[in-house]
Formats: C-alpha cells, sequence, structure tokens
C-alpha cells in the first residue's frame, strides 16, 4: 500500500488504457507489449499499491497492424492514416479518463502515441509539464525525419513545428506544448535535425552525459526547475524503456547502448511520484517478439511493470 499523496489523484483511481500499435514504426511485435504487461498481473500491482483500477481498450476493433505499410508518403512520413486514427483514440480515451478524475496509465505500442497521451493531458491542463524519459528524442518533423518513422515525431505535432509540412490527417492535434514545458532525461541517440530543434526552441534536455556527471537525484531535480520550478504543475511522465540499457531491458525496438541502470530507471518513477504531481502516465516500447531468449522477455517485462508500480508509489521500505 502506497502512502504518498497526489495532489491531482487524491482517490487513487487509474485507468490503465491498452494501445496495442506499431504502427508508429516498422518493428513487428510492439503492439504485443500490453497483453504481457497485463498477463505479468500488472493491475493486481497496481491495486495493492491502493489504486482502485479500470481497464480501457479503444483499439479493440481495429484493423490498424494490418494496414501498416513501410512506404513513405508523399509528406516523408509513414502511415500517417493508422497513427493519426490511432492517437486520435488514444487521446479521446486518455482525456475522457482525466476528465472522469482517473490518472490515465497508458501502455503502449510504440511512442507514435505519445502525440496522444501529451495532447490530452495538456489539454486537461495547459499548465501540464511534460517529463519524458527516453533514448531518443522523438521530436523530428516530417521535414527531417530520416526514417520517416512517425515513432520519432510526436512532440513535434504538439509544439507545432514546421506545421506546414504535416500531413493532413494530424489536423486535429492540439497544437498546445509549450518548449519551455518540456524535458528530456536520458537521451543518447539524437538525430542532427533534432540536436537542431532543441536547440533553436531552447528545450531542456540531460543526456546520459549529466547523469554520469551529476547522478541520476541531481539531474531529476534540475529537470524539474526547468519545467516546474515550483513545484505545483502537474507531471506526464513519458517513459520509453528504451531509455533504461539494454543490459537490462533488451526486448526494445531501437537498443542503444550506455543508457541508464534499471535502478536509475526506477529511481526518475520514485522521484515523481514523491513530488506527488502526477497526471499521467505511459509506458512504451516493450517488443516480446526482438527478444532472443525468453529471459529478455521477462527481464524487459518485468522492468515495464516496475516503473509502472514506481511511479503510482511503490517505495522500498
Amino acid at each position: 500500500m502506497s502512502s504518498i499523496d497526489y495532489k491531482f489523484h487524491p482517490n487513487k483511481k487509474t485507468n490503465i488504457i491498452l494501445a496495442p500499435f506499431s504502427g508508429g514504426q516498422p518493428k513487428g511485435g510492439v503492439e504485443l507489449g500490453p497483453e504481457y504487461i497485463i498477463n505479468a498481473g500488472f493491475e493486481n500491482q497496481i491495486k495493492n499499491l491502493g489504486w482502485l483500477t479500470s481497464i480501457s481498450t479503444p483499439l479493440k476493433n481495429s484493423n490498424f497492424e494490418i494496414n501498416k505499410s513501410d512506404t513513405k508518403d508523399k509528406f516523408n512520413v509513414k502511415n500517417s492514416k493508422i497513427v493519426s486514427d490511432c492517437c486520435k483514440l488514444i487521446y479521446e480515451t486518455s482525456l475522457k479518463t482525466l476528465e472522469e478524475g482517473k490518472l490515465p496509465l497508458v501502455l503502449g505500442g510504440d511512442h507514435s502515441i505519445g502525440t496522444a497521451t501529451v495532447g490530452a493531458s495538456l489539454k486537461y491542463n495547459s499548465n501540464t509539464c511534460v517529463l519524458w524519459v527516453d533514448a531518443h528524442a522523438d521530436i523530428n518533423t516530417p521535414k527531417t525525419t530520416p526514417s520517416g518513422n512517425l515513432h520519432g515525431c510526436p512532440l513535434s505535432f504538439l509544439l507545432g513545428l514546421d506545421s506546414d509540412s504535416y500531413p493532413p490527417e494530424f489536423s486535429w492535434v492540439p497544437q498546445i506544448l509549450k518548449a519551455n514545458k518540456l524535458v528530456y532525461i536520458g537521451l543518447r541517440d539524437v538525430d542532427e535535425g533534432e540536436k537542431k530543434i532543441l536547440r533553436e526552441n531552447n528545450i531542456a534536455a540531460f543526456t546520459m552525459y549529466h547523469i554520469d556527471k551529476y547522478g541520476i537525484g541531481k539531474v531529476i531535480d534540475m529537470a524539474l526547475d526547468k519545467v516546474n520550478p515550483e513545484r505545483k504543475d502537474p507531471i506526464h511522465l513519458s517513459y520509453d524503456v528504451d531509455a533504461i540499457d539494454p543490459s537490462f531491458v533488451p526486448a526494445t525496438g531501437t537498443r542503444v547502448e550506455g543508457g541508464l541502470s534499471l535502478r536509475e530507471g526506477l529511481f526518475i518513477a520514485e522521484e515523481i511520484a514523491n513530488s506527488g504531481l502526477l497526471l499521467s502516465l505511459d509506458i512504451v516500447e516493450t517488443n516480446p517478439m526482438l527478444a532472443e531468449t525468453e529471459e529478455h522477455v521477462l527481464d524487459t517485462v518485468s522492468a515495464a511493470c516496475a516503473i509502472g508500480r514506481c511511479a503510482l508509489g511503490q517505495t522500498l521500505l
């Protein structure tokens, strides 16, 4: 049972939103992540922390996976329609969850759904600050993306960057994220176009260099000082499991060596929980099909579950 008081969720109600979607990137299997996490007992783990839970499946009757393509369209990206349609469903469910006084806990799926989860949180409370825990910046625009994979673009749509280049399917996305309310933790693989975007927009970013230099505790303090200096605004925590080093979470789609240790990764979630300011959470990019062994699957799914538990109040003592 967690003793942490959540300012924006005093009644400790959460809706676990399953987002089994792989259309933002080319590798199959990430759509299985939510199922594996739930089958590992995740809902009961959250209940044991004192949260009242429900589960939503907004993509249940979709045919997104069979319509997935690896061909770029005239906007230089892939799968615009299915990514947009998926995100709109997740957005609507996340916003409704917040309006019902529940914490949306979205299990992905690939990180293209960040457009939906962050967008809903900002629509609900425009003061929301966004902690993006990831090896990658995911802030390419259709003009800058080298791959065309939309899991590398969710934040640019919300910021309204290069908006003249957007596929029309994304016209519904609220361009309401302010650059001074976004901060990264754990970056270690950033495209050249993204580096330029981060510099030009003065977006706070703490890479693995900063974590090595200052330690994870100091980095979280510095990150919150940038986007939430008075520690009063709600926090959306968007957590890509590939922020953690692949030696701990091997079953993920875009592995990059030199990441967070498992303890550092969990400490981030623990500190955001301790702040009492968590409004919403997504945990993405668990891909059981990319594991080489059953142990790799177990390690990655266990890490995803642990991130969720720590964010919702699990403590070591």
